[in-house]
């Protein structure tokens, strides 16, 4: 099983470290990967690709059975999530791919690119956020509801960190040490 964990990673916070332990717990897992997009993703203000890849790559230095996949870096648009697995399926024929996603991109799963081929050729690893009812998420949207099978909830999890409140709040206790001295360094996320 090799599971793939998106994101923007701006930054990666201890709730992406605590998410990688609490998939490892419960999924037999060969290979963890971390896939940050790339700044063609989204308008919005990433700090570079260069930052969040030596980010993540501190946050994920002494873990297990992890890798920090620049895929996305290297493509001159953006593709998609649905791309991006197929490729890593490429890479490893003879095991499934898994994607894991917060409970709160459920709601906008369905329009995601290639969102029909996407549910139903990859499963999906879903992590509680924000208390969400997460089967009732499911059931209410016709198209997650037509691949209901294809989600594993994980129980028990439900830390408040996130990459935004890090960010709002430049508060120490949302990332590792590392990361946050490696921010302080960069002047990264000050405005």
């Amino acid at each position: 099983m090799i599971i793939v964990f998106g994101g923007a990673f701006n930054p990666p916070t201890v709730a992406h470290k605590a998410i990688y332990h609490h998939v490892m717990k419960h999924l037999p897992c060969k290979e963890f990967i971390f896939l940050p997009v790339s700044n063609l993703y989204t308008k919005r203000s990433l700090a570079s690709n260069q930052h969040r890849l030596a980010m993540l790559q501190l946050l994920t230095k002494e873990l297990p059975n992890v890798k920090v996949s620049t895929m996305e870096f290297d493509d001159s648009d953006y593709q998609g999530t649905y791309q991006s697995l197929i490729r890593i399926q490429e890479s490893y024929p003879n095991d499934e791919v898994l994607f894991v996603i917060g409970a709160d991109n459920l709601a906008k799963l369905h329009k995601w690119i290639n969102a029909d081929n996407l549910l139903s050729d990859f499963r999906f690893i879903i992590i509680n956020r924000h208390q969400t009812d997460i089967q009732k998420a499911i059931d209410q949207n016709p198209v997650l509801s037509a691949h209901k099978t294809r989600f594993i909830i994980l129980p028990d999890f439900d830390l408040k960190a996130s990459s935004t409140s890090f960010r709002d709040s430049f508060d120490p206790s949302l990332v590792t040490d590392s990361v946050f001295n490696y921010i302080n360094i960069h002047h990264l996320y000050r405005g």
